[in-house]
């Protein structure tokens, strides 16, 4: 059986700040909003918009963001006021149908998307920003500040004992759906604390042999998760009832449902199964 393997979300990828003056090739990860045009290919795989549909974007009321490249391909994001005669949808509507790679891309176009958006303006002193010439940045002139896309750390852990897994439901998870714990980190905390923390508030149990394994970018809406493996130390499980709906012990080899494979929540259980010799669906 092969070991599970990390997935890389975004292979290959520069980020860069400025286009060069001409591109030949590129995707456009549209949005409006918050949510990314629907463009699917004829096997039901997302696709970004290409410089085939360029003609299209440059008639839009829209702002272009470059974010960089993947060998000779350029990529953008871009916030569209409206698009006619295009679905859009949120950025969960792409699990099941787009690999990591372009999940990445749209996870960071949404960010890149947003950040702009919502910082036209100094939040010290009230001045108008402009965006800064070499970093992604945006710079009040009156004051000086710069603010910069903002990420919220967070910890998502697995939870382990003997042949089992601790996995819970929130109460905004599909029915049946069941997932690992993750929590913000606070001010002041590591993130070793805030697993611990969190662990005992959830579901009452305690943890140790923390295991940091990974990490990824999570834009709901621009968390950046920390992905670890700990231990089951102590406890019974007290469930936090207004954050968690159910949480059980469940045996490696008869898992409820679980997230889809673009989610560290997956990639914390594959790795686990595969540890334990346990099948890891392809």
């Amino acid at each position: 059986m092969s070991a599970f393997v990390w997935p890389e979300a975004n292979p290959g990828f520069v980020s860069e700040i400025s286009p060069p003056e001409d591109v030949e090739s590129a995707w456009h990860f549209v949005f409006v909003g918050n949510e990314i045009a629907q463009r699917f290919d004829q096997n039901g795989q997302w696709l970004p918009f290409t410089e085939a549909d360029a003609a299209m974007i440059a008639g839009l009321d829209h702002v272009s963001h470059y974010m960089g490249r993947i060998g000779d391909r350029h990529c953008f994001a871009v916030d569209a006021k409206a698009l006619q005669d295009v679905p859009v949808s949120g950025l969960r509507s792409l699990f099941g149908h787009t690999d990591n790679l372009m999940f990445g891309l749209a996870s960071r176009a949404v960010q890149v998307v947003e950040w702009y958006r919502t910082h036209q303006f100094c939040g010290r002193c009230g001045g108008r920003n402009r965006e800064h010439d070499r970093d992604r940045a945006m710079v009040c002139d009156d004051c000086g500040i710069h603010a910069y896309p903002r990420l919220s750390p967070s910890m998502i852990v697995l939870i382990h004992r003997d042949n089992q897994v601790l996995l819970a439901r929130n109460h905004r998870f599909p029915e049946g759906m069941y997932s690992t714990l993750a929590g913000f980190v606070e001010p002041g905390e590591s993130v070793e604390e805030t697993i611990r923390r969190e662990v005992k508030e959830e579901v009452g149990v305690n943890v140790h042999n923390l295991e940091y394994q990974g990490s990824q970018s999570w834009p709901f809406p621009n968390s950046l998760m920390l992905g670890y493996l700990a231990e089951y130390e102590s406890g019974d499980i007290v469930l936090q009832e207004d954050e968690i709906a159910d949480a059980a012990w469940f045996d490696g080899d008869n898992l409820p449902s679980i997230p889809g494979k673009v989610a560290i929540s997956r990639w914390l259980i594959d790795l686990w199964l595969s540890r334990r010799g346990l099948p890891v669906e392809p």
